[in-house]
Formats: structure tokens, C-alpha cells, sequence
């Protein structure tokens, strides 16, 4: 039933906002260049690999010595914006289309960070990710990875239809106020370096 509601509900988001995603892929282009499409691979379901897509919002530029500029540097005016109301993650319904990812679960991370979690923490790969999750109505980017993935963890241990429903409508309400997008005093979250493992059980 899950599969069926990420289908459908993906196939009628890209048909009714295909003009809108049409048009910030021609202002990408023309403010940020090629390629449109920030592509890179994260873990999915069981931690097997696959490439997530999102517009791109930041500039390729770099030092003298050829490494690209810190984020603060690269990400652009116009890039905040694709950022605060979460438009750049829009190409994101490919992938649910895909099968990489469904409308609810934990979010998709690094692959740097898989020898990082604690055996609590990776839990979280043993459903398939998501645009949006239960961490992400909850504190988002504002709050530590600890309480992320003890959320991320929760969902895995209760997720439900119902449960899904709320999750998206509250995502919905999260997204118009632009809440929870950034860390305190960071232009994006700060890496993630391991942590203890988490025993308290995060309750909805």
C-alpha cells in the first residue's frame, strides 16, 4: 500500500508542478550553469546504494590551488532560497518514482557515515528512506544527530499508515515556514562524527 501512495501521490506532484519545475531548472541553469542536477550516491534501503537528485544550489568555485570554496562561499542568494522552502529538493519525486526513496522515512545520509553509527542508530536503514521523516517535523537541521536518529529510529519501530498521513501533513505546514533548515550559526549541518550509542527511545 505504501508503494502504491508514492506512486501516485509522485505522479501527480511532477504532473501539477511540472511548469514550476521546468522553470527553476532554466533559472539553475542560468544562474548556477551546468550541471542542473546535484547528483550523489546515498545509502537506501539495507544501506544499498543509490543517486539522489536535487537542484543545484551552489556555484563551483574554487581556490587557487583547485578545491572548492567552503559552502558559505558557494552558496548563492538564489540558492537560499531553493534551500528555505525546500525546492531544491523537488527532483527528489524521481527518485520515489524510482523506488530509491518513498514520501516518509528516515532521510538519506552520507555513505561516509555508515561506519559511524552506533548498532542503534543503523536501524534506520531497515526501511526505505524518505523525503520527509519523522525527524524532519521535529527538529530538522535545529536539532543533533543523536536526537535525529533516535527519532529516525522511533519511526522505523512504529511506522504505520496513520502515522505517514501526519507526518506529510505536518511536513506541508514545516515547508511553508521554513523551519528547521539550517544548524544554529552553520549555512548548512555540520558532518556528522559518530556519537554514543543512544538508549533512550524517542516517543511520539
Amino acid at each position: 500500500m505504501k508503494r502504491c501512495v508514492d506512486i501516485v501521490s509522485s505522479l501527480i506532484i511532477l504532473v501539477i508542478l511540472s511548469p514550476f519545475i521546468f522553470l527553476i531548472a532554466w533559472l539553475v541553469r542560468i544562474k548556477l550553469g551546468s550541471p542542473i542536477f546535484f547528483k550523489q550516491p546515498r545509502p537506501g534501503l539495507y544501506t544499498v546504494p543509490f543517486n539522489l537528485y536535487k537542484f543545484r544550489t551552489m556555484t563551483d568555485e574554487r581556490d587557487r590551488k583547485g578545491d572548492l570554496l567552503a559552502d558559505e562561499h558557494r552558496l548563492t542568494s538564489f540558492g537560499r532560497i531553493l534551500r528555505k522552502y525546500s525546492i531544491d529538493e523537488l527532483p527528489q519525486f524521481i527518485n520515489v518514482l524510482k523506488g530509491d526513496l518513498s514520501l516518509v522515512g528516515p532521510r538519506p545520509l552520507l555513505m561516509q557515515y555508515l561506519p559511524l553509527y552506533t548498532f542503534e542508530q543503523a536501524a534506520r536503514h531497515n526501511v526505505k528512506p524518505g523525503i520527509t521523516g519523522w525527524a524532519q517535523i521535529n527538529g530538522r537541521n535545529a536539532i543533533s544527530w543523536e536526537e535525529k536518529f533516535a527519532l529516525d529510529v522511533w519511526y522505523v519501530n512504529n511506522q504505520t499508515i496513520l502515522l505517514d498521513l501526519k507526518i506529510l501533513a505536518i511536513t506541508m505546514k514545516k515547508v511553508i515556514q521554513s523551519e528547521g533548515i539550517n544548524q544554529s550559526g552553520n549555512t548548512t549541518v555540520e558532518n556528522f562524527k559518530g556519537s554514543q550509542p543512544i538508549s533512550k527511545k524517542m516517543e511520539g
